[in-house]
């Protein structure tokens, strides 16, 4: 059972396993039946549902190439990185394939040659910017590192002494920031529905904005990815206490980057909205769909009869019962689960398309999308946002946050006293690292804070101590060119 993904006679093909499709299939198939279950087994093997696999221009499958993705070091990954190296890769063996060469059989000057078509080649209709083909690149590393070694091939994208294929400067061309000010500017604009002049637009037709603001404001506030962010479940949240202006919630580690879950930190506010959209337009949302009847195909083995922020036990077909920890549990799995209401089922995912079903983690990058498009036809240009957008300027706030508070609380210390209190309890920049979840600092500073680098933060914080954060970034990186404030803000 799969569903294909790209269909060109003549060259490679990506598909993709979808086990539960099974179900859909027609009971009188004698293939089928004959392996009922064996497909049986394999729908509820969760580590196999979206994961890729290739078919050559013969038809074929190379099992060498196949064999990548099921693989231990891409078991842990996440569908969207499945589906993102898989396309990387069609698109290289496709591009030997014009060059009469196998995958097995490619040069570095294959490989210097596929980085210039993708990126400056005049015949190349659909060149890409050097940030896209950098990922491009990751999924050819990955993939040659793995392959090498085992098979006895030539590593094409190895040598970085001798040359290297990364364009220059395509990291920090990606990166963007958007300061709090900025922020909520563009939330209110794209998603809200506001006009310029801070009034709701009469000609806004947005049916889902308190889904769409309580989603972004999560996504600023705690610094998840998006693909985290999306598959949290109702039993994770936590309720509402007045007396904390933060929650502190947990990772799974199925739904994180890597399979390294770890904890996060949700502000109040931003808790709050969520938890008003559960209340509000889900519970509408929810409610059409069970009087429409679209749970009432639900397959029993996803109800939920009781979980926990941990837990969840599951009922089996046969009637029996089984404790799963939510944090084994990947966002496939999760978007199969349903609990029992006195109104009938409920999806246990906490964001819902307007259908009542769970919502995919894609489908929210065209939300951004038509986020951007509204907001350019109100006439401010180049302010845009995207999901990772957000993490970076969550990143960028802590910074300053940590910067803040480490020199005013401690400005009465030497520098040796200084240096010796960040030896024993870390700096700013382990503080932003924990907040965002990465185990190794240096991430923090290559990646996400590069507005600083520019900056004397020792001299600068001296005349800011007493400032409010968003002051501080708005006065200090408004003309930064990667960092996008208020485009209506007034300056004093």
């Amino acid at each position: 059972p799969a569903v294909r993904t790209a269909l060109l006679p003549g060259q490679w093909l990506v598909f993709a396993y979808e086990p539960h499709l099974v179900r859909d299939i027609g009971v009188g198939d004698e293939l089928l039946a004959a392996n009922r279950d064996r497909l049986d087994l394999l729908a509820d093997d969760g580590r196999c549902a979206g994961r890729p696999f290739l078919i050559g221009p013969d038809g074929r499958a190379d099992a060498r190439v196949n064999g990548f993705f099921s693989s231990p070091r891409m078991r842990s990954r996440s569908p969207l990185t499945w589906a993102k190296y898989a396309q990387s890769l069609s698109m290289w063996f496709n591009f030997l394939h014009v060059l009469g060469r196998s995958w097995d059989e490619a040069t570095v000057d294959d490989a210097e040659s596929f980085k210039e078509w993708r990126i400056t080649d005049s015949r190349n209709p659909s060149r890409v910017e050097p940030s896209t083909f950098v990922a491009n690149l990751a999924a050819l590393r990955s993939f040659y590192r793995w392959a090498a070694p085992r098979f006895g091939v030539v590593d094409p994208v190895a040598g970085e002494d001798d040359f290297d294929l990364a364009p220059r400067g395509a990291r920090r061309n990606r990166v963007k920031w958007l300061d709090p000010a900025g922020y909520r500017r563009w939330r209110d604009l794209g998603l809200g529905g506001m006009s310029i002049d801070g009034r709701p637009d009469p000609a806004f037709r947005g049916r889902n904005e308190q889904r769409d603001c309580a989603f972004a404001d999560g996504l600023y506030g705690s610094g998840l990815r998006l693909s985290e962010w999306a598959s949290v479940v109702l039993p994770e949240l936590s309720g509402d206490d007045p007396g904390r202006g933060y929650s502190t919630c947990r990772l799974a580690d199925a739904c994180a980057k890597g399979g390294y879950g770890h904890v996060y930190w949700l502000p109040r506010h931003a808790l709050v909205d969520v938890l008003n959209y559960v209340e509000g337009a889900r519970a509408r949302i929810v409610r059409a769909a069970q009087r429409a009847g679209r749970y009432d195909v639900v397959d029993e083995k996803g109800f939920v009869l009781h979980s926990t922020d941990r837990d969840v036990v599951l009922r089996h077909s046969d009637g029996t019962q089984r404790k799963v920890s939510l944090n084994t549990l990947n966002p496939a799995q999760r978007r199969a689960l349903y609990r029992m209401t006195k109104q009938g089922p409920e999806p246990l995912a906490l964001w819902l398309n307007e259908d009542g079903q769970p919502r995919l983690p894609h489908s929210w990058e065209h939300t951004f999308q038509g986020a951007n498009k509204r907001i350019a036809k109100l006439g401010l240009t180049n302010f845009t946002a995207t999901p990772h957008m957000l993490r970076h300027s969550c990143a960028l706030r802590w910074f300053a946050i940590g910067r803040l508070a480490y020199e005013k609380r401690f400005a009465h210390l030497t520098g040796e006293e200084t240096k010796d209190f960040r030896q024993q309890f870390g700096d700013t920049w382990d503080l932003v690292a924990a907040y965002l979840g990465h185990r190794n600092p240096e991430t923090t500073k290559r990646i996400y804070l590069e507005p600083f680098r520019a900056l004397d933060v020792e001299i600068l914080l001296q005349h800011v101590q007493d400032s409010a954060v968003q002051t501080f970034l708005a006065d200090y990186l408004a003309d930064h060119p990667l960092v996008r404030t208020d485009p209506l803000r007034r300056n004093p």
